[in-house]
């Protein structure tokens, strides 16, 4: 936060990997679990700022695909404030990598299907 109250911009991206993670834990996609070596790894993520955030204040992050291809996948992350003003569209590319090899996995039908649903 800043001396007006103003959300630091880099909590914007804190908040999206908050929204990224609850979105891959539905989908399937155990982002916690140390056994499974296998998990998407952020390829590239930008943000369009549209809108200061305040404290104390809430936001609502709706996060949907914009594409799925063989290996990646993009977020796209809408960030409301209290008063349902858009503050920020945050893009994420994903890419599904298997830490043990440390190489890209192909998205199986079952994960395309489950985030397609």
């Amino acid at each position: 936060m800043d001396l007006f109250g103003h959300i630091n911009n880099v909590a914007y991206f804190k908040y999206a990997q908050s929204a990224r993670v609850n979105y891959l834990e539905e989908v399937g996609i155990n982002t916690a679990d140390p056994e499974n070596k296998h998990s998407f790894a952020v390829a590239n993520s930008s943000c369009q700022f549209k809108a200061p955030l305040f404290f104390p204040g809430t936001i609502k992050i709706i996060t949907t695909t914009d594409w799925i291809k063989n290996t990646s996948l993009q977020l796209s992350h809408k960030l409301y404030d209290q008063k349902n003003v858009l503050a920020a569209e945050i893009l994420d590319v994903l890419v599904l990598f298997d830490y043990a090899t440390q190489k890209k996995l192909l998205i199986s039908d079952e994960i395309k299907s489950k985030i397609q649903g």
